[in-house]
């Protein structure tokens, strides 16, 4: 299966105003985010990218232009890589949501949590892990096993995905920190993900690209080639990339 980058949009106008934006229409990139959308070009440029799909918001659309445009690709509005419906939470400020009994299930036991008016946490994860998987699949039908995409989303979807990739239960998703346009990247193996990376805030990503598959010679060779067909684990820890001292 291939591999996606996961992408947090760029800082928004509504992160640290002290309001829950959630689906909130119009929230848009504030100058810091316009430059990290700027900035990602460079970021991803030795990285091969076989497409781009992102959560409908404007924040996530503004963050993957720059990207598209230097690439020439269209980006895919996804609707189940959107921002969790908050609710009634919407648009209320943090310090008030704080007190309400509601919270503390959110940071604790955020699998039962249900927020009103809108969706639970255990129905986003749901909804975006399917997501990513219908399109690794479709993407690696069409461009390979070694395929590369990127995927734009919010804090809280993806740190529910990587709970998935990880194998961890979803209340333990709090623990996980995804900055804004921040990288995290995950390979999806036939029997299992690998997390490659979290919360990456800079530097090279060219190690996350799949090394090129070695020619085939006869039947041991194939052999050879599916025991190490990106589902089974390096014993004793990876080695890093042949080409890096």
């Amino acid at each position: 299966m291939g591999t996606v980058i996961l992408l947090r949009h760029g800082r928004s106008t509504a992160n640290g105003s002290g309001i829950l934006a959630g689906r909130t229409p119009r929230i848009s990139l504030d100058d810091t985010g316009r430059r990290q959308a700027r900035d990602m070009v460079e970021r991803l440029s030795d990285v091969p990218l076989a497409a781009l799909v992102s959560s409908p918001l404007l924040r996530c659309k503004q963050t993957l232009e720059p990207l598209a445009t230097a690439r020439g690709l269209s980006r895919i509005a996804e609707s189940r890589l959107a921002e969790v419906d908050y609710g009634d939470w919407t648009g209320r400020e943090l310090k008030t949501l704080t007190k309400e009994p509601l919270w503390r299930v959110v940071q604790d036991h955020p699998s039962a949590a249900v927020f009103p008016g809108g969706e639970g946490l255990a129905a986003v994860q749901a909804r975006a892990v399917a997501a990513v998987r219908d399109h690794d699949a479709r993407i690696t039908a069409e461009h390979g096993e070694h395929a590369v995409w990127a995927l734009c989303s919010h804090g809280d979807v993806l740190k529910a995905i990587l709970a998935d990739a990880l194998g961890q239960h979803l209340d333990s998703f709090q623990r996980i920190v995804v900055d804004p346009a921040s990288v995290s990247v995950v390979r999806y193996g036939e029997t299992r993900p690998f997390v490659l990376r979290i919360n990456d805030n800079g530097g090279d990503l060219g190690g996350v690209v799949p090394p090129k598959p070695a020619k085939k010679r006869g039947r041991r060779s194939a052999k050879t080639s599916s025991s190490a067909s990106g589902s089974d684990a390096v014993i004793g820890g990876s080695t890093g990339r042949k080409d890096r001292a």
